[in-house]
């Protein structure tokens, strides 16, 4: 029996991914904090009910919204030399635009000190998560008697 087979850590895996795609975005988000019309992104956090399916809001992995631009249609390859956007190609996690954020003169919609709150609670998220991740192992380790 491996590990995968254990709901409890198949979804604190599904967690650690979700905050490792999260921390990626918010990094997008950060780094383009003074581009002109660039709209900040998230993600939903997934419910309790799609990581029991297993799914952990696949949805996301077809539709990313809106570009630099702010279109609101899914964003697509329309030529085959065009450069994949990097978050249509890791998530598979719903992706959202509207953060709540008020646009700024050149349409910018990223608050830097949001931003920075919401690395700062994902980076201490993340932690609490691969803690307790380490504990459940250590448990079992103990059960089976292979802890020294």
């Amino acid at each position: 029996m491996t590990t995968s087979d254990v709901p409890l850590f198949s979804m604190l895996r599904t967690r650690m991914r979700w905050h490792q795609d999260r921390q990626k975005l918010l990094a997008e988000n950060v780094a383009n904090a003074d581009t002109p019309h660039y709209r900040a992104r998230d993600l939903r956090a997934p419910d309790f009910e799609s990581m029991m399916r297993g799914s952990a809001g696949a949805s996301a992995s077809t539709g990313v919204s809106g570009g630099a631009g702010g279109s609101s249609g899914p964003m697509r390859v329309t030529n085959a030399r065009h450069i994949a956007v990097a978050s249509m190609q890791g998530t598979s996690f719903d992706v959202r635009r509207d953060t709540g954020v008020r646009a700024t003169p050149d349409g910018n919609r990223v608050n830097l000190e949001d931003e920075m709150l919401k690395v700062a609670q994902n980076q201490m998220d993340y932690q609490a998560v691969t803690g307790l991740y380490q504990r459940s192992l250590g448990l079992i380790r103990t059960a089976l008697g292979k802890r020294s």
